[in-house]
């Protein structure tokens, strides 16, 4: 019922920015907490970002903190990730995910609904 589409990954130098999207139909978007996870070459998935359904709770894996911030746009149906300081230890495939309920979870199992993924990738 839920569509997810992520976009806006890349190839950025360290200490570079990128800002990532992702758009959401389907449902209630306001009324879905959603999440970024990320996966690198032989590593396990992680989490990295969430937030509330309203916006106004936010949660941070402690190697982003500080660095990437999480927003929506519950208008334009639309999460973001912007990125700073980005270090090649960040290069990973990127992917968005919706809850059906609207509290944030650092919990991959948690989400129900899953976008294809963007790659992102830091040089040094």
């Amino acid at each position: 019922q839920v569509q997810l589409v992520d976009s806006g990954g890349g190839l950025v130098q360290a200490g570079g920015s990128l800002r990532l999207s992702c758009a959401a139909s389907g449902r209630t978007f306001s009324s879905s907490a959603m999440g970024w996870f990320r996966q690198a070459p032989g590593k396990e998935r992680e989490f990295v970002a969430a937030i509330s359904g309203s916006g106004s709770f936010t949660l941070y894996a402690d190697s982003t903190k500080g660095r990437f911030t999480i927003s929506r746009d519950n208008v334009k149906n639309t999460v973001y990730l912007q990125m700073s300081s980005l270090k090649p230890e960040d290069t990973a495939v990127y992917t968005c995910a919706a809850r059906r309920i609207t509290f944030a979870s650092r919990i991959s199992f948690d989400y129900i609904y899953w976008a294809q993924g963007t790659q992102v990738t830091v040089s040094s």
